[in-house]
């Protein structure tokens, strides 16, 4: 099954990431992904969180959901290339800090590129997949060589 790449724009909103969730599942279901459809609700919800608080309210977004070999690969958009992501030490009683943690607990990794006029963080969740490539099936599919002629 070739699992296509997809990406949503949006401004970031606190009433947007209950629609994102649930897009997200929508998709995974579809991709035959359901199994890590929590996982994968709860980086999306932590990373557009982050942007709504360190970045603001309103800012423009742009949510990238692909494959990368046998992982879900998870990347969200912002144009301020200042505000980084990081892992944060919450006290028990704090209110916020652990989000970063979050996505590191459920996901096989995660990271932040910097482009000249975007950050992008990104998260990979391992999907269980015999094959790479978000496909399954014929070896031309792959990536690999067919040997047919």
């Amino acid at each position: 099954m070739f699992r296509k790449p997809w990406d949503l724009a949006f401004s970031a909103e606190p009433e947007e990431v209950g629609a994102l969730r649930r897009i997200m599942r929508l998709h995974l279901g579809i991709w035959g992904l359901g199994h890590i459809s929590d996982q994968a609700q709860l980086c999306v919800s932590e990373l557009v969180s982050n942007v709504i608080t360190h970045v603001g309210v309103g800012t423009p977004v742009t949510l990238t959901v692909s494959m990368s070999g046998t992982r879900l690969r998870i990347e969200v958009h912002d144009p301020d290339t200042r505000a980084l992501p990081t892992l944060l030490a919450a006290a028990p009683d704090a209110e916020g800090g652990r989000g970063m943690a979050l996505v590191g607990a459920v996901s096989d990794r995660w990271g932040v590129q910097l482009r000249a006029d975007r950050k992008i963080t990104w998260c990979e969740l391992s999907t269980g997949l015999p094959s790479g490539g978000g496909r399954t099936g014929d070896a031309r599919a792959n990536g690999r060589p067919s040997s047919r002629k």
